[in-house]
This record gives structure tokens, C-alpha cells and sequence, in this order.
């Protein structure tokens, strides 16, 4: 209807006006304006939808008890992502998401950014929605940020999107949406904008209350001009929250965190419905691509489930980094099939740029690869490795040493690599354990479920695996091929090399939502105060004297 309405118009103009204006100028100004719609229809609406702390199992297709329906419709008749990967907690999955580099790139190495930190993606990366809305799209966030607010500039509004509805901490109450980061440091965190969003808070359920804001802005824009919407939904994270009438179906769930959480993931299932069927109602569907994410492995602990995988959220293990992954489009190529090839966090930056018709400049020293063609004709994917992480700051594995790593490598240091086939790790992982689908034993005095424990063995710092043929991990090869396990360890230093110092800043008093009306918020002016050191001082004492002993045991080898 709009190109008939371009040339309604230019007919009427031709009409009114030939004596003046040559067919010339009227077949260029025809030519220009179709390319104008051509262009503007060829950009495709991104729906990214990241789901929080959903373990690996935790959906239908996987096998789980747990019923999604919407879910597994859509992954089937889209495309699986069966070899994804994303980070195994919040804060660096969201950065990876967001820049397309490596946490060793950013500075966010180690752990989450806190609510009271002076902390934030730094502000020199330039994010997706901004390279989005440089190619004309209209980007909007619902949901949970977590990628810091200590001051303005580090807001979701400051960093690309045209709106922002949700909260900017990592968890807190789905119906009032307090936040309590410890005795006395409570506040409230949601906002509209960059504001407090005291008139939009009905005390609705979080999960129903984004999904009706996303479903606002699809009813308020234009489906001629190109969309991005990141929806983050802070379902299911803990606290183990939901609607009474989910947990209807899961009486049959004996263990009550598992039966919570899944009836928590049913809504979430259901949210994800309505989304759909926003689209296809507002105009969308035709021109979309609809990305699902989990953003880390689930957590056994609080109803999550990851198996058959190993360990969980928090944890180097497959459980922890392996996620739930599907891309739905009626512009895929080849639908209704897996895509095995290696697919990470750090590629939706690349990849979705290039599919909105931006550029990647070489300043931006990207991690992540264009997997499209992967993804949507099946091609093989152009990434062969992925590096986890390595935290320079987490070094607690007693057993670690330049020795254990053959003379190139601290294994003290907790780190994990894969290249191909095999997968490295170092340090300490994580808890270890492959945890079954969560049910009570039936045996006298049996208060938890049960689960295959793992024997700790604390002379160990270095593990190798081949996922290929050992996706769950139980066999540790670093013995028998120590070649590969020194390949991987130079592999891993050479990474080292490119890293940026850790930011982790120490708690910043001036931090507790009191001094702001009981709302969390930034609180660093944003002009004339200088930043204190982004190191807490014990870890930069830490940092020191392994760079000491280091030096000295480099000085021992020659």
C-alpha cells in the first residue's frame, strides 16, 4: 500500500506539472524513492529476547517436565541452537551481548557488576542498539539491565536505545520490585526512561508486566521502519515467584523449588506467546527475526536444571556456559532443522549489525563472527573456538602453579578455553556435580534430591576434555594428551596478552537509594569528579604479588 501510495503521488505530480518537469527527473525520482521503500523493507525487525538463569533442560524440546508449548513450536520450526554459548552469569553474558568482545576486553573479567560498585560497561565500546539506530532503526529495551548505572552516561537510554522500561539491578521482587543489597541499602528499581516509574507500577507481575510494554511499542510503531526490541526479562531468577494459577499443572513435582520455578518458566513460555502474537497482529511477522537466549545455565539449587550437562550457573562446566538458544524467521533459508556449528554470545553483535545493513569498522576489534549464514542456509560456522574467560582476580585453586601448567601457564588462575573439539579449564571451575531432574528420594530422612557428587580432587587444577565425544564431561584427558593440553595453555596465554585490567571497584557509599528517595539510581556527577582506582585495594595487592612471583618464577625458568 505505501508504494502504491509513492506512485499515486508521483502520478498526480507528473499530471500537474509536465510542462515544467522532464520524464528524466521524474523516472530518478521514482527510481530513488522505490529504492527508499526496497530499503526500508529489507531491514528486518530484531526481537531479542534473553530469558534469565533458564538451565539447559529447562525447556520442552530438551526434555524436560516442564511445559513450553510456545517455546518448542517456535524453536521447531525455526532453527536450534545446539552448540551455543553464552557466559555462566549475568553481567558478562549482557556485555558480551551488547559489545561482541570478550569479557578480557571490557574489563569485566570478574564476577557481576554490584549495585553499589562505580562500575558500568565502559562507556568507549560502542553498543549494538547504537550501531542499529545508525542505520535507522528505532531501538527500545524492556527489562532487566544489569550492565551498571553509577552514573548517567552508563544508563540503556546513554547507550543506544530510544527507550528504556525496567530495572537496572540483577534481581529484586517481581511484584514491588525492591531490592534490598544488604541491611539498610534497600530501594526501589523500576524506571521508565531514566526516571523512577512510580505511575507506571500496578504491581504486576514482572514477567506479564514487560510483555505488555513490549506489546505497547509494537502497537505504537511504525512496522514500515525497521525495530529492535531487547527483552530481558528477569524470569527466573530468583525469588521463586508466580502467579498461583501456574503451578496448577505441576502438583505431580515433589520437589517445591523445582515446582515454583516451573511453573515460573510456563509463564515465561506464555509471555512469549503473546509477544508472537503481537507481532503478527501489529504487522511485524513477515519481516522479523526473533532470537531466544538464556543469558547462563540454570541453578540446581533454585529449581534449575542443566542435564545431562555438568555443573551450573556460576561454573565453567557445560552446565554453566551451554545454553538454550533457537532463532525463529520466516527469512531463514533453511528452516525447521539444528544448527550444530559453534555459535556464541559475542556474535549477535556482528551478526545482526550486518543483517541490518550496518557496518563493522576494525576499531570496534570485535570477538564475535556473522554466523547467519550458519544459522539460516547451514553453512559451517566461521567461529573454531571460544574463550570463556580468564579471571586474573579469582585465584583460589592451592594446587595451581606454572609447573602443573607446563612452564606457560598459571593454572591458579581460573580460566577455560575451547578450540574445536576440545575444551580446557583451569583453576577452579566450579562445583562440579551432575544434578538429575530434581525429585525427592523416596528413602527415610532424604531432605534434597539426588544428584551423582563429584569427588574433589584437590591436587587438580587443569582439566581437558573432548565435547565432541564427551559432552558431559566425565572424562578428563589432560594425562593422556598433553600435547593438545600445552597447545590450548599457549592458546590461552596469548589471549592473556590482549586483556585489559580488571574493573571492580570497591562499594561506593553514596551508592544507597536513601540519599535518592529510596530509588536506586546514579549517584557520580557526571562532569568534574575523577574516578578512583576501578581496584579494590586488596585485589590490586593480590594482582601484585602474582605479577612479583610470576616475574620471578619467569626469571627461575631461563
Amino acid at each position: 500500500m505505501f508504494v502504491l501510495g509513492v506512485l499515486l503521488s508521483i502520478f498526480l505530480l507528473i499530471k500537474g506539472n509536465c510542462s515544467r518537469v522532464s520524464w528524466e527527473n521524474i523516472y530518478g525520482n521514482l527510481h530513488n524513492r522505490l529504492n527508499e521503500v526496497d530499503e526500508a523493507d529489507y531491514k528486518p525487525h530484531i526481537i531479542f529476547i534473553l530469558a534469565d538463569d533458564q538451565g539447559y533442560r529447562d525447556v520442552g524440546y530438551h526434555g524436560s517436565e516442564i511445559k513450553t508449548p510456545t517455546l518448542d513450536k517456535l524453536a521447531s520450526e525455526g532453527v536450534k541452537l545446539e552448540n551455543y554459548y553464552v557466559q555462566p552469569i549475568c553481567t558478562p553474558s549482557r556485555s558480551q551481548f551488547m559489545t561482541g568482545r570478550y569479557q578480557i576486553h571490557t574489563g569485566l573479567q570478574h564476577s557481576i557488576i554490584r549495585p553499589t560498585q562505580p562500575n558500568c560497561l565502559p562507556l568507549d565500546n560502542v553498543t549494538l542498539p547504537q550501531k542499529l539506530k545508525d542505520v535507522g532503526y528505532s531501538t527500545h529495551m524492556v527489562g532487566k539491565w544489569h550492565l551498571g548505572f553509577y552514573r548517567r552516561g552508563c544508563l540503556p537510554t546513554q547507550r543506544g536505545f530510544d527507550t528504556f522500561f525496567g530495572s537496572l539491578l540483577g534481581s529484586g521482587d517481581y511484584y514491588t520490585h525492591y531490592k534490598c543489597e544488604s541491611p539498610g541499602n534497600c530501594g526501589y528499581d523500576l524506571h521508565e526512561g531514566e526516571a523512577a516509574a512510580w505511575d507506571q507500577d500496578r504491581g504486576l507481575y514482572s514477567t506479564l508486566m514487560y510483555t505488555q510494554k513490549a506489546t505497547d511499542i509494537l502497537a505504537s510503531h511504525d512496522p514500515r521502519q525497521p525495530l529492535f526490541l531487547y527483552l530481558a526479562y528477569q524470569a527466573v531468577h530468583l525469588p521463586l515467584q508466580v502467579p498461583a494459577q501456574y503451578l496448577a499443572g505441576y502438583h505431580s513435582i515433589a520437589n517445591p523449588y523445582r515446582r515454583k520455578y516451573a511453573a515460573m518458566v510456563s509463564c515465561l513460555d506464555e509471555a512469549v506467546r503473546n509477544l508472537t502474537l503481537a507481532l503478527r497482529r501489529y504487522g511485524y511477522y513477515d519481516n522479523s527475526v526473533l532470537i531466544y537466549s538464556t543469558d547462563n545455565g540454570g541453578q540446581p539449587v533454585a529449581g534449575g536444571s542443566n542435564w545431562p550437562l555438568r555443573g551450573g550457573k556460576g561454573t565453567y562446566w557445560e552446565g554453566g556456559v551451554r545454553a538454550v538458544g533457537f532463532v525463529h524467521s520466516p527469512l531463514l533459508v533453511k528452516k525447521r532443522r539444528r544448527c550444530r556449528g559453534l555459535v556464541h554470545i559475542t556474535d549477535w553483535y556482528p551478526t545482526l549489525v550486518t543483517l541490518a545493513g550496518g557496518s563493522l569498522e576494525e576499531e570496534l576489534d570485535l570477538d564475535g563472527y556473522d554466523v547467519w549464514e550458519a544459522i539460516s542456509e547451514g553453512r559451517p560456522s566461521p567461529r573454531q573456538d571460544i574463550l570463556h574467560n580468564i579471571d586474573p582476580v579469582y585465584i583460589k585453586a592451592r594446587a595451581g602453579s606454572w609447573e602443573a601448567g607446563l612452564g606457560v601457564w598459571d593454572t591458579s588462575v581460573q580460566a577455560a578455553l575451547r578450540v574445536g573439539r576440545w575444551k580446557l579449564l583451569t583453576g577452579v571451575p566450579g562445583y562440579g556435580d551432575w544434578v538429575p531432574p530434581q525429585t525427592f528420594s523416596t528413602l527415610p530422612l532424604a531432605g534434597r534430591w539426588q544428584q551423582e557428587r563429584v569427588h574433589w580432587d584437590r591436587g587438580k587444577s587443569v582439566w581437558l576434555f573432548d565435547l565432541a565425544a564427551d559432552p558431559y564431561e566425565r572424562v578428563d584427558l589432560s594425562f593422556r594428551y598433553p600435547r593438545v593440553v600445552k597447545r590450548l595453555l599457549l592458546k590461552l596465554a596469548q589471549y592473556n596478552r590482549t586483556a585489559v585490567p580488571v574493573r571492580y571497584p570497591a562499594r561506593d557509599s553514596r551508592s544507597n537509594p536513601q540519599f535518592r528517595g529510596g530509588v536506586w539510581g546514579p549517584w557520580y556527577e557526571e562532569q568534574g569528579e575523577q574516578e578512583k582506582n576501578l581496584l579494590p585495594r586488596y585485589v590490586e595487592d593480590r594482582l601484585k604479588k602474582e605479577q612479583k612471583k610470576n616475574r620471578f618464577r619467569g626469571r627461575s625458568r631461563h
